[in-house]
């Protein structure tokens, strides 16, 4: 083992970075995140950002300082195996795999959604224009997947800073030119958007949960923890710095995107019912070019999404099977590429069938108008309440680290945690609070992480064998200490 690892450890931290961008996807985000947020806050989307923010800040931070202590593939699996033990730990990971599965499959629909956008905005003067069904779009892109996930990961990388590099530089652009142009003249500047006027705060709140929605991945660089050049200065960097970019650039363009359109009724309804956000105020403000360049650039940062979240989904499987749950085929390496490969086939392989049976069925339904869209945003849901379940374990995980004193770290910073778990717990409350069917998406979530605990329960071997493995591969002394060269700050 130690031979793939030293051949695979050469990410820098810009490629770490790449994978956490790539998976969080900010032109996805800011094209279609937001649109489902009018009903509920109306203009105060900015401020829901501006919170959201703050509580990703929160939950980064654990993740941020266990990683300078413990680097592996199979990241939260780990981090929490490490700090509370192999039952949480396999537990967290089965979260954390639901989650990248999940994240898999939407990203392919919305991949769909906005390659129809694109289309029908490259052809202005027609009636009907010419539509893609969303699934052909969506298995082109699962074979272009297999392909560049196949490769090394500095191939994925790349592709990934590449892509999103271009669609962060047009949406600042357009927010730019939206700003210099005063917004809408029917409504201006209206700063208004970063306060509780006219809205209530729990509704804000329950907000905030689906705006989680546009972070969800920040954490997956920390999957390379085995392939990253000195893992525990670059992959805390990396987290840091994916987490801080993106929360300045929501803000600020989301701030943007809503006087573009005006906080007035007509302006909030010409928002809500925009295929793609980004695309429509290009055309509007800049012009019909600018529109499809930068719908263009969703479209790749929704193929962006989908392959990192099938590159993390696969690391998550090799790293289980490696450690005892599943067949050993799994925990094989490409020795070509140090590629997870046979774990990579059964993601695609899986988000292949999902999709196909959604498109075929018709389903879910949930009143976008767009069935690619529906499907997006139901399994996205799914996977970030998954990921919810990830966080607040990794947040009693650092919580429990600190306080036991295995390394120097202040006591006071324990403060930071514990108000992670009070947001995790309100994202829980408002998502879960007036759902009135058990095939909603986040009971199904629920149900897939019932099924990790039930698992992790009746299999005591399993446990013990995550145990042994971790405790070796993290290079732990027997009381579950970090190795020594790890018990630093960096």
């Amino acid at each position: 083992m130690s031979t793939v690892s030293n051949s695979r450890r050469k990410l820098k931290l810009w490629e770490a970075l790449a994978l956490s961008l790539g998976l969080m996807g900010p032109t996805l985000a800011m094209g279609g995140n937001g649109q489902g947020l009018i009903d509920s806050v109306g203009k105060a989307v900015p401020l829901v950002f501006l919170l959201g923010c703050v509580g990703v800040g929160l939950v980064a931070y654990g993740f941020v300082r266990l990683t300078r202590y413990y680097n592996h593939s199979g990241n939260a699996y780990a981090l929490v195996g490490a700090t509370i033990g192999p039952r949480a730990g396999f537990f967290a990971g089965f979260a954390q795999l639901g989650t990248y599965l999940f994240f898999s499959i939407c990203t392919l629909a919305a991949l769909g959604a906005f390659t129809n956008a694109f289309l029908a905005a490259a052809q202005p003067g027609s009636e009907h224009p010419f539509q893609l069904p969303w699934v052909v779009t969506a298995l082109i892109g699962l074979a272009l997947s297999a392909f560049l996930n196949t490769r090394d990961t500095k191939t994925v990388a790349r592709w990934l800073l590449a892509i999103e590099g271009i669609g962060i530089v047009f949406m600042i652009v357009l927010a730019f030119v939206i700003l210099g142009k005063g917004g809408a003249s029917s409504t201006g500047l209206d700063f208004s958007t970063f306060s509780l006027s006219g809205v209530s705060f729990q509704a804000v709140m329950g907000a905030v949960v689906a705006a989680f929605l546009s972070w969800a991945g920040f954490e997956a660089c920390a999957s390379l923890g085995e392939e990253t050049d000195n893992p525990r200065r670059n992959i805390p960097r990396a987290l840091g710095g994916a987490v801080l970019l993106t929360s300045v650039l929501f803000v600020f363009v989301m701030f943007a995107q809503i006087v573009g359109f005006g906080t007035d009724d007509k302006g909030l309804q010409a928002f809500k019912g925009s295929g793609n956000t980004l695309g429509a105020l290009g055309q509007n403000y800049i012009g019909l070019w600018f529109g499809l360049v930068i719908l263009f650039t969703a479209v790749m940062s929704a193929f962006a999404s989908h392959l990192s979240s099938a590159a993390t989904a696969s690391r998550m499987v090799y790293a289980l099977a490696r450690d005892g749950f599943g067949p050993k085929s799994l925990a094989e390496l490409d020795p070509k590429h140090g590629s997870p490969r046979n774990a990579l086939w059964v993601v695609l392989a899986i988000t292949a069938v999902v999709d196909v049976i959604s498109w075929a069925s018709g389903r879910p339904v949930l009143g976008t108008g767009d069935a690619a869209l529906d499907s997006y945003f139901y399994f996205a849901i799914i996977g970030t309440v998954c990921l919810m379940f990830t966080y607040l374990m990794v947040e009693v995980g650092v919580i429990r680290f600190i306080a036991t004193g295995r390394v120097a770290i202040p006591k006071y910073e324990i403060v930071v945690p514990i108000l992670g778990v009070g947001v995790i717990a309100a994202a829980f409350y408002f998502n879960v609070k007036g759902q009135d069917s058990l095939l909603n998406s986040p009971y199904i979530a629920f149900a897939w992480c019932a099924v990790g605990l039930v698992i992790v329960l009746a299999a005591p071997g399993l446990a013990r064998r995550i145990g042994t493995t971790l405790t070796a591969e993290l290079g732990m002394d027997a009381k579950g200490n970090p190795a020594p060269a790890a018990r630093q700050e960096i």
